[in-house]
């Protein structure tokens, strides 16, 4: 007898292989059957009929190592279909960390990727010091859903040289111990190596994340100790330079990156967003993709699915919000900001400042001033949706008047999208169909009050293959499955195939969206935080347990750490 079959489905085995009606069969976490399995009995059956039936999707750059301290479920990624989920992107992890300098680390968090410095002090218990000692952290905590994770270097850094990690250039000393601390990672576990040196990465004091203060030799340093143990990834977020105007910065940035690939084997993998149509705000992404691949290295774009949007509402930020007059404004309760958007007088002062002040310099997905065509009111999971600009022109009626409009119809609860990167599809489409390009990039675990990217999953599913038929469902799955799977190592994940783990996704692609997002204050110190779950999925298993059911989590705790290749 089976523990669980999941019958009548429609199989999308996650090779790219066309879809089947098939029968699958768990036993003990693990794939024993796929097939016509009319006549074997089980201790449950899921009727999939209707459904595809799919691996579980791999996300390959969340920013969970805090949020699986208080969260056990893996929100909101849990509700999208994935079922592991790598963390300690771009630089940022919680190890390693000196027992009395974790507020360095904390630094480097708090706002390069808005993770609330309370709800760290609230719900972590800070039981580690090393990389290796986190991840036996990891390993013991109970979670849903499957994690692996990097080493970080802004946390190297300022584990290496405490405050001048955010002040100068690593000493010969300071690399030698950032180079034993990565070798250990690894042979514990680790998956990789990452690190950000991009302009968008600061701290709460507007400085720069110690990993920005790195050279390229120190990187190369801390690279090439992965090529000597012969295995690992290496994850950035990059440079100004990649995207520069002038030819000889880019050439100058590609050619090392390049160089580093195939010098130390080691694959390099980073996300693909485009900051505008011109083509040295994108084509360089695709570029240096392209040149690794062919130069003898080995690399792998993340190509977020949608416009990379922040998530604006009076109820979380604004645009206007540090504004005099608005920020006056903001610091009263809601009811006492509509009886202020209520008067005429009042309104009109605050449209006259928004449309003149000035709003200083955003970075990463910090609200920004408002470019109204690139500023949807968000009325449903998926798009197609309107910009403010165009509903202005419609009505005759200024950008910012329409804006409130909405807003106040709405009751102040409205949330309006601000694409600050991918404003043109045609371009995100142009990256998705790269070769050696992964639908990914969600931040899950970050930036967890200005945007809700964990349904990019679901995204790619209802929009690009359903409605827009861009992508057939096998392909897609493909993408999401065993393409990150094999690449990052996960050799028992990513396929429908016996003796694989069961690790599956029962979704209808008639329905699957992503809803509609929501606020709520549940982090440790009642933190606030986005949360969005989605429609469409049957079931979501984990190792063979079924984690969420119809869209409610069942409670069950069955996700792993997933250790890399040169774990020992």
């Amino acid at each position: 007898m089976h523990d669980l079959v999941i019958a009548n489905g429609t199989v999308v085995d996650g090779s790219g292989a066309e879809a089947t009606v098939a029968d699958v069969a768990v036993d003990d976490g693990v794939i024993t059957e796929v097939g016509e399995l009319d006549s074997r009995s089980a201790r449950r059956t899921i009727d999939a009929e209707g459904h595809i039936v799919s691996p579980g999707f791999v996300d390959v750059h969340t920013h969970m190592d805090a949020q699986l301290a208080w969260d056990p479920l893996g929100e909101c990624s849990c509700f999208h279909g994935v079922t592991t989920a790598v963390m300690g992107n771009c630089g940022f992890t919680l190890a390693p960390v000196r027992a009395d300098a974790r507020q360095l680390v904390v630094r480097n968090l708090e706002r390069a990727e808005d993770i609330a410095a309370e709800a760290m002090a609230a719900g972590i218990d800070w039981s580690w010091e090393t990389y290796p000692e986190y991840l036996e952290f990891v390993d013991r905590t109970p979670k849903g859903i499957n994690y692996a994770g990097y080493v970080g270097h802004s946390a190297l850094r300022t584990w290496a040289m405490g405050e001048r990690a955010f002040e100068e250039e690593a000493t010969a000393d300071d690399i030698a111990l950032m180079v034993g601390q990565v070798e250990d990672s690894m042979r514990a576990g680790a998956v990789g190596f990452t690190t950000s040196i991009s302009g968008n990465h600061e701290t709460s004091d507007d400085r720069p994340v110690a990993s920005r203060l790195s050279t390229r030799a120190e990187i190369d340093a801390l690279v090439g100790a992965m090529g000597r143990l012969g295995g690992g990834i290496f994850e950035l977020a990059h440079h100004p330079d990649l995207r520069s105007r002038d030819p000889e910065k880019r050439e100058s940035y590609i050619s090392w990156l390049v160089e580093l690939a195939a010098s130390t084997g080691i694959p390099i993998t980073y996300g693909m967003l485009a900051f505008g149509s011109q083509d040295h705000l994108w084509r360089p992404v695709v570029e240096l993709l392209d040149r690794i691949n062919a130069s003898g290295g080995r690399s792998w774009g993340q190509v977020h699915t949608r416009q990379f949007g922040v998530l604006l509402s009076f109820q979380t930020r604004l645009p206007f919000d540090a504004l005099p007059l608005w920020r006056d404004l903001r610091r009263q309760p809601l009811d006492e900001q509509r009886r202020a958007l209520a008067d005429p007088s009042t309104r009109e002062k605050l449209i006259t400042e928004a449309e003149h002040g000035d709003y200083g310099r955003a970075i990463g997905a910090e609200a920004r001033k408002p470019e109204w065509q690139w500023i949807y009111p968000l009325t449903a999971g998926l798009p197609p949706y309107r910009s403010i600009r165009e509903l202005a022109d419609e009505r005759g009626a200024p950008p910012m008047s329409v804006f409130l409009d909405l807003a106040i119809e709405s009751d102040l609860e409205r949330f309006f999208i601000q694409a600050a990167a991918n404003q043109d599809q045609d371009i995100v489409l142009e990256l998705l169909r790269q070769p050696y390009a992964i639908p990914t990039f969600s931040d899950s675990g970050a930036h967890v009050s200005q945007i809700m990217d964990s349904s990019l999953q679901t995204h790619m599913l209802g929009h690009w293959v359903r409605d827009r038929h861009e992508f057939t469902v096998e392909a897609a799955v493909h993408a999401m499955t065993q393409v990150p799977a094999t690449a990052w190592g996960f050799a028992d994940r990513g396929l429908v195939a016996e003796g694989m783990a069961a690790d599956l996704n029962i979704f209808d692609l008639d329905t699957v969206t992503p809803d509609l997002p929501e606020l709520v204050y549940d982090l440790p110190g009642g933190a606030r935080r986005l949360r969005q779950t989605a429609s469409g999925f049957r079931a979501t298993l984990v190792n063979g347990e079924v984690l969420v059911e119809d869209g409610e989590p069942t409670g069950a705790t069955p996700g792993r750490l997933l250790r890399g290749p040169l774990a020992t």
